[in-house]
């Protein structure tokens, strides 16, 4: 028996359209070939996914969060999978790894078309098979195009390499005995913010658990919910339910019973931790005694697309003599402007030096800030810079803050500190188990929380909040 040969491809961002930074093709990490398969731990030889598969490694591509790829960016990558594509010979299937969220500049539901571009070239008679992010929209044209998607179930995304596993193993066993399966598809008029809708709580704990339960019946292969990406304006940008199977009845009947779950609690939706004002965060941080303290400075979060230089709540920060002139030890993570971190690598650990930091891609919330601050410590890629007790990271690329080592490679203590500021939303896993206490900071900047200020344009209406007293829906799926 001829062994099934299945294509690996995917170009995977999530990007708001509500950021001044543009992502170029500087901001991917390309990976082809071997560098590609190792990629994945459960098609490494010997796995019972390599048996009688020849996995072929076209090229994937996947960068942090940020703002709208480029059409060049675009094409370039995309022309190369594409490229690949027509030169890897006959492909039984196609494992398509991205995240869902992905805006080019000038086009709309990109991902759409890409997959698209990969049907055309490889023929109706070849599976695509794909893994998303559950902050990712899901198109009646994606999910036409698509054979089997699939999504994560946790947020924070804690089961992302599984989702991977599954979007393969599936692939692999339609190819060998299923054939293609059928998809009963429906949006969810709500768009939501991934701090609203973390699995961590009610009410999306108690729905995503429903996923696991439908998927065990019979006739079902995969059921999947995305919440869809809240900081990109187009119209695919919405909840999505897809169930998968070959029972038309069914998968029809739970993606319905997912689809109605899912809006019965969309006013239940709260925050994952207590907010308030960054003024309203600090001073409950300061007057607590649990440490480390973390606050998120949740409206210029790398992870989800912010510019990663907004320098508003460090001008905040600058300003607060709590902060600056007491005995408190703060961090503060992070904030890109290779030009500083230029300079202070220059001047060396010690010197004291005099700079205009952040604000340089998203200066609408507050422009570079002055600063005079002394370089305590130097890696590679960052800096730190001191002023009383406060320490702020500065970084060369954009770069989330998730891990203690993240910290400690430039010889801070996130442990022994007593507020712990990061760009970010929710808290990663090794955050959160780090925190002895945490608020979220409604903050401005690209991935701002607060939804309807943004000023969307192009969603498909009504929706909630957008349209916070629109009548209930009705949640007809399709079946594909």
């Amino acid at each position: 028996m001829q062994p099934l040969r299945i294509g690996i491809a995917g170009i995977a961002i999530e990007s708001s359209t509500f950021s001044p930074h543009r992502s170029t093709l500087d901001d991917f990490r390309v990976t082809r070939g071997a560098e590609l398969l190792a990629r994945y731990a459960f098609l490494a030889p010997g796995s019972e996914l390599t048996e009688g598969v020849e996995w072929v490694p076209l090229l994937h591509a996947v960068a942090v969060p940020g703002g709208p790829v480029t059409e060049e960016t675009y094409e370039q990558l995309a022309g190369e999978i594409f490229e690949r594509l027509r030169t890897a010979g006959p492909l039984d299937g196609v494992f398509i790894d991205f995240h869902g969220a992905m805006t080019v500049l000038g086009r709309t539901d990109i991902e759409a078309e890409f997959v698209a571009g990969i049907r055309e070239l490889v023929g109706p008679s070849t599976l695509l098979s794909a893994s998303m992010d559950l902050h990712g929209n899901v198109s009646r044209s994606l999910a036409e195009t698509l054979d089997l998607i699939t999504c994560y179930r946790k947020s924070p995304h804690t089961d992302a390499w599984d989702t991977r596993e599954r979007a393969a193993r599936n692939l692999v066993a339609r190819l060998r005995s299923g054939g293609r399966p059928q998809k009963a598809w429906v949006q969810v008029p709500v768009l939501l913010p991934g701090e609203k809708t973390s699995t961590r709580i009610d009410p999306a704990k108690r729905i995503y658990a429903m996923v696991d339960d439908v998927e065990a019946m019979d006739g079902v292969l995969d059921a999947a919910i995305w919440v869809g990406y809240a900081w990109a304006d187009e119209p695919r940008c919405q909840a999505s339910v897809v169930v998968t199977g070959d029972d038309a009845g069914v998968i029809t009947q739970q993606a319905k019973r997912l689809a109605d779950a899912y809006w019965d609690a969309h006013d239940e939706f709260e925050f994952v931790a207590p907010t308030g004002t960054l003024e309203e965060c600090v001073e409950r941080a300061v007057a607590s005694t649990a440490r480390p303290f973390f606050i998120s400075d949740s409206g210029d979060n790398p992870t989800a697309g912010g510019a990663g230089d907004t320098s508003w709540t460090l001008d905040a920060l600058l300003r607060m003599p709590a902060i600056t002139s007491s005995d408190l030890t703060t961090i503060y993570a992070a904030i890109v402007d290779p030009e500083v971190t230029a300079a202070a690598t220059k001047a060396g650990v010690g010197a004291t030096i005099a700079v205009h930091l952040g604000g340089k891609i998203d200066s609408a919330p507050c422009g570079p800030v002055s600063l005079t601050a002394q370089v305590t410590a130097l890696d590679p890629a960052a800096v730190t810079l001191t002023t009383g007790g406060l320490h702020i990271i500065v970084t060369t690329h954009r770069k989330p803050y998730h891990l203690e080592s993240d910290f400690t490679a430039l010889n801070l203590s996130p442990r022994t500190a007593d507020l712990v500021i990061v760009k970010i939303g929710y808290l990663e896993p090794e955050l959160y188990s780090l925190s002895a206490d945490w608020l979220l900071a409604l903050t401005p900047g690209g991935v701002n929380q607060d939804l309807p200020s943004l000023g969307h344009q192009n969603l498909t209406h009504p929706i909630y909040p957008f349209d916070p007293y629109m009548a209930a829906p009705e949640l007809n799926p399709v079946l594909l």
